[in-house]
């Protein structure tokens, strides 16, 4: 039924956060010094968009907005690592674009049974003590936490993957045609919008075979959004042919088949240069006297704008075989102009950190802003409880350079260091030797680790 087609939704989606790391001493009778065995914590699961042949409705989203990927388990003693979490798969229909709600950034536009795509990445499992010995830290009292997984906001947009769109006012007949030329059995009615979603069809001509969306009726004004113009409007994007219904039986004033057709056109045009797309023109309802008469009375004109015209009637399959072929022909024309495509293989590329992996920027007086993946994944990583765990990140910060940008950006004994974010970022008293003070949190906070 139409009131369970949905083509936008917004979807809130969290990736499963990292297992912490165990700090476990392998303990067994008359090995009183068995060494560290925790073993790490599990990966957290992601979250998954694939193309789903079977999907037409983004209607699951529209009930469940909120989607969650499992976390990972804590690693354990005798070197036993965590399980991951599970993954969560997602199944939308082919011609789903994921937009950044926040940005509207066109994220990915899935297309193609089975295609995916990782939209939330779970979050790293965090090392066990047993990963963190050394020759220098034989025996590990630590562990590290795990990282936590992705949250974002995405918008999910469904655009029709068909060949055809049928374009034309409310009642034009677009329903009626599409039903007479393929299996597809759409609501017809006589009152405008009757359709209140596409319709797909599958076509059968010759040795073509295409398929045909019955695109809910245009009004003036749709590409600026008025009435339901831009959910109607994006369903015609992809289709590589259009074909104008016109109703030469409409009894409604200040309509006929010519202004009908300029006003479709006229908003392709506005929407997004869909006028560029091959068309033909269909002269509907010529079972009805008068609108035979009118069909060829305006067919020249339609004519000397360099459109092939078809008369034909929905209802008594009048003129259906010529046009099909027609369509055909335009289509296979359009499929052999377009260069075969590639498997659709989706990388997810890492952020560029630069060589060192970090910035160091002068914020204030003798306060510092460190940014980088590195230094604010290690953070967050550390379990600031533990003064060895301390101890280690501190040594981390310091092989990776941090401290010698520090002094080359000016910083002396005692300045502010904030790693991360002005806001709420991690905030260091730093030390030239880096036996800085570290405390979690906003800056100006006073919870200072002694």
């Amino acid at each position: 039924m139409a009131g369970d087609f949905v083509d936008h939704v917004i979807l809130h989606v969290k990736a499963g956060d990292g297992g912490h790391g165990c700090a476990s001493v392998h303990r067994e009778k008359f090995k009183p010094l068995g060494g560290p065995d925790g073993g790490n914590g599990g990966r957290g699961g992601n979250v998954v968009l694939e193309v789903d042949a079977n999907t037409a409705t983004l209607l699951a989203f529209h009930r469940r907005p909120h989607q969650r990927a499992g976390n990972g388990k804590q690693g354990m003693g005798s070197n036993r690592d965590g399980a991951n979490g599970e993954d969560v798969l997602l199944q939308v229909p082919s011609g789903t674009v994921v937009k950044d709600a926040d940005t509207g950034e066109v994220l990915v536009d899935l297309v193609g049974n089975g295609t995916r795509y990782v939209i939330a990445q779970g979050g790293h499992g965090g090392l066990g003590n047993a990963a963190l010995a050394s020759p220098k830290r034989k025996a590990p009292g630590f562990a590290l936490l795990g990282e936590a997984g992705e949250a974002r906001d995405v918008v999910l947009e469904l655009k029709t993957v068909a060949d055809v769109a049928l374009v034309g006012f409310p009642n034009a007949g677009k329903s009626s045609l599409i039903a007479a030329l393929s299996s597809a059995r759409p609501k017809i009615a006589d009152y405008p919008f009757t359709t209140l979603v596409p319709n797909l069809g599958v076509v059968t001509a010759g040795d073509v075979v295409y398929t045909m969306a019955d695109v809910p009726g245009l009004i003036p004004g749709a590409s600026e959004g008025r009435g339901l113009g831009h959910e109607f409007l994006r369903h015609v994007e992809r289709c590589s042919t259009i074909v104008h219904v016109l109703d030469c039986a409409t009894f409604e004033p200040g309509r006929d088949p010519l202004s009908d057709f300029e006003t479709i056109e006229a908003e392709l045009k506005a929407y997004g240069e869909l006028h560029d797309r091959p068309r033909l023109a269909v002269l509907n309802k010529i079972d009805v006297p008068d609108a035979r008469d009118l069909a060829e009375l305006v067919r020249s004109s339609l004519e000397d704008k360099g459109v092939r015209v078809f008369e034909i009637s929905a209802a008594s399959h009048e003129g259906l075989r010529e046009l099909s072929f027609a369509v055909a022909e335009m289509v296979a024309a359009a499929r052999a102009a377009t260069p075969v495509e590639e498997p659709t293989r989706l990388v997810i590329r890492p952020k560029q950190l630069g060589d060192t992996g970090f910035s160091v920027r002068r914020v204030g007086d003798n306060v510092f802003q460190v940014t980088g993946e590195k230094p604010q994944r290690w953070i967050k990583q550390t379990d600031f409880a533990n003064d060895e765990a301390v101890g280690y990140l501190a040594d981390r910060l310091n092989r990776l350079g941090i401290e010698e940008a520090l002094a080359a950006a000016g910083a002396v004994a005692g300045a502010e260091v904030v790693i991360g974010s002005m806001e709420d970022g991690y905030v260091f008293d730093w030390q030239p030797t880096l036996n800085a003070e570290v405390r979690p949190g906003p800056r100006g906070t006073d919870n200072r680790f002694s």
